[in-house]
């Protein structure tokens, strides 16, 4: 240690230190919610459950592509997690965002989604016509 016994920037905990303070909002979120998980290995298990198109989707082409991609993988896993039917949810979505006011856009997440309109989803002229 350095005269002082001040630490440096190199020393092992000086590096743990900077990392944590760096994610100081994150971990008080984490520390003052029990219901929220130390780590995503979760997400990425459900995540890795969208088999179909994988090798599709190794080259997107672009990095809009890829990122749209993510987008769909994302809200798929969040549905499933929160117990939510993911064709009824789509449909749903797709047709009520156009008439949702974008300042309540968090209504449509999976989330809220479920506990709002899920009772009473909006359905396609192509999803009627299979019933």
């Amino acid at each position: 240690m350095p005269p002082g016994g001040d630490l440096l920037p190199s020393n092992p905990l000086s590096k743990a230190l900077k990392y944590a303070r760096e994610r100081r909002v994150s971990l008080q979120v984490f520390l003052s919610n029990p219901e929220v998980p130390v780590d995503t290995n979760h997400l990425e298990r459900a995540l890795r459950t969208i088999p179909l198109g994988r090798r599709n989707w190794l080259f997107c082409w672009t990095e809009l592509g890829a990122k749209q991609v993510g987008i769909i993988q994302s809200l798929i896993a969040t549905c499933k997690l929160h117990g939510v039917d993911v064709t009824t949810y789509l449909v749903d979505v797709l047709q009520r965002v156009s008439q949702h006011p974008a300042k309540d856009v968090i209504d449509l997440t999976p989330r809220v989604w479920k506990t709002k309109f899920a009772h009473n989803p909006m359905k396609s002229d192509i999803m009627l016509a299979d019933q």
